[in-house]
C-alpha cells in the first residue's frame, strides 16, 4: 500500500529528533463530530501554523462522514463536511461504513477531491452508527473490517488507474484506521493483528474500550502493547496513540513512554487553536494567550462558521466552543451565559466588544 506523505513525515520527524536530541513524534488533530469542521480547522491552521516551520499540527482530520449517506441520498449536505483549503494540508478524510462498496466509492471521491489520505473510523461508540455495523461495531467483526479496508484501497487505486489512463500519474491515497483497544475488554491480541495484516499506513489507538467511552483515564500502556505487536509482526504501519494528551509536551512524553510514532490530540484543542504552535509552547487551556486575543479569535471563528456552515448547521453547534474559549478568567461564567443565548455572529461580536470595553 502507498504510504503517501506519512513516510516522508516520519523521516522528517526522525531527522528533527536527531537534531534536537529528544523524541519528536508526529502530532495530529483528532476528528471530532461537530467540532473539527472546516471553520475550526481553518482557525487551527491559521493560529497554530502562522506560516512558521515549527507550526503544527502535522496533519488534520475531517469530521467523520457517512460513506453510505454520501451515496444514498445525502450527498449535497455531507459534501460540505469534506470541503477544505490548502492551508489545512495535509488533510485526511475520515469515513464510516460497514458496506465495502460504499467505502470504495468514498475513497475514490476523497481522491477526486484532492485529500492526502483516507481514514476509516472503527472506534466511534455512537449506538446509531454501531447499529449499522460501523464505528466500534467493526471490533466485533474483524473479517468485515478487513473487507472495508480493502475496499478503501481499491477505491484509491481505481482513481489512480483512471488518472493514468488520462496520462496523469498519481499515487493512490494512503489508508489508515482509528479504533479502540477493544469493545467490552482489551481485545488487542486478536483485533490489532487483523488490522495490521492489511498493511495500513497508520493505526491510531484510542487507549480505552468502547464500553469505557471517555469515562476512564486513557491507558497508554496499551499503546505500547500495540507498538510491540507491530514490531514483532515486522509491520511498517505507523502507530499513533490517542487519549488524554494535554498539550504538546504531554504528548511528547506519552510518545516517548509508549514508543508511538505519533500522538492524536482531541479535547485539548477545544478553545485552544494555538495548541499545536510549538513556537509559543501553549499549554492546555491556552492560559498564556492574552484574553483579548482569545476572544477576538472566538469572534473570527464564529463569523467563519456562519459563512461556511450557516446554511447547513444549526448555530448551536458553534456554542460548544464558547464553553472552552470563555473559561478560567474573572467574569467568564456571566460572559459565557450571554454568548449561549446568541443566534448570530453579529450578536456574539457585539457582546465581546462590550465586555472588552469594560476591561482595564
Amino acid at each position: 500500500m502507498n504510504r503517501g506523505f506519512w513516510e516522508k513525515l516520519k523521516e522528517k520527524k526522525l531527522a528533527e529528533s536527531k537534531l534536537s536530541g529528544q523524541n519528536e513524534p508526529i502530532f495530529v488533530m483528532a476528528p471530532m463530530a461537530d467540532v473539527t469542521d472546516a471553520p475550526f480547522r481553518q482557525i487551527i491552521a491559521k493560529y497554530s501554523r502562522m506560516g512558521k516551520p515549527l507550526g503544527g499540527p502535522d496533519a488534520l482530520w475531517t469530521e467523520f462522514v457517512s460513506a453510505d449517506g454520501l451515496f444514498l441520498g445525502g450527498y449535497d449536505k455531507l459534501i460540505k463536511d469534506l470541503a477544505f483549503t490548502g492551508a489545512e494540508r495535509p488533510i485526511i478524510a475520515q469515513f464510516f461504513s460497514s458496506k465495502p462498496e460504499m467505502m470504495e466509492k468514498a475513497a475514490y471521491l476523497a481522491s477526486e477531491l484532492g485529500f492526502d489520505g483516507v481514514d476509516i473510523n472503527m472506534g466511534c461508540p455512537d449506538k446509531s452508527i454501531e447499529k449499522q455495523g460501523a464505528g466500534a461495531g467493526h471490533i466485533k467483526n474483524p473479517p468485515l473490517a478487513k473487507e472495508v479496508i480493502r475496499a478503501a484501497v481499491r477505491g484509491a487505486e481505481r482513481f489512480a488507474d483512471d488518472m493514468k489512463e488520462k496520462g496523469i500519474e498519481v499515487k493512490p491515497l494512503s489508508i489508515s484506521v482509528k479504533t479502540r483497544i477493544g469493545y467490552n475488554k482489551n481485545e488487542l491480541a486478536t483485533w490489532v493483528p487483523a488490522l495490521l495484516e492489511e498493511n495500513i499506513a497508520v493505526l491510531t489507538i484510542h487507549a480505552r474500550t468502547r464500553k469505557e467511552m471517555s469515562k476512564v483515564p486513557a491507558r497508554w500502556e496499551h499503546v505500547r502493547e500495540v507498538v510491540e505487536m507491530r514490531d514483532k509482526l515486522g509491520s511498517k504501519t505507523l502507530i499513533f496513540g490517542n487519549g488524554d494528551a494535554l498539550d504538546l509536551e504531554d504528548a511528547r512524553k506519552k510518545a516517548q513512554e509508549s514508543g508511538a510514532d505519533g500522538v492524536m490530540l482531541g479535547r485539548a484543542i477545544f478553545g485552544n487553536p494555538w495548541l499545536f504552535d510549538a513556537n509559543r509552547k501553549v499549554s492546555a487551556g491556552a492560559r498564556e494567550i492574552p484574553l483579548k486575543e482569545k476572544l477576538s479569535v472566538l469572534v473570527e471563528h464564529t463569523y467563519l462558521f456562519e459563512k461556511i456552515l450557516g446554511e447547513t448547521k444549526n448555530f448551536s453547534v458553534m456554542k460548544k466552543h464558547y464553553k472552552a474559549y470563555v473559561n478560567g478568567f474573572e467574569g467568564a461564567s456571566e460572559l459565557r451565559a450571554e454568548l449561549m443565548a446568541t443566534n448570530s455572529a453579529g450578536e456574539v461580536e457585539a457582546i465581546i466588544k462590550a465586555y472588552l470595553t469594560k476591561q482595564p
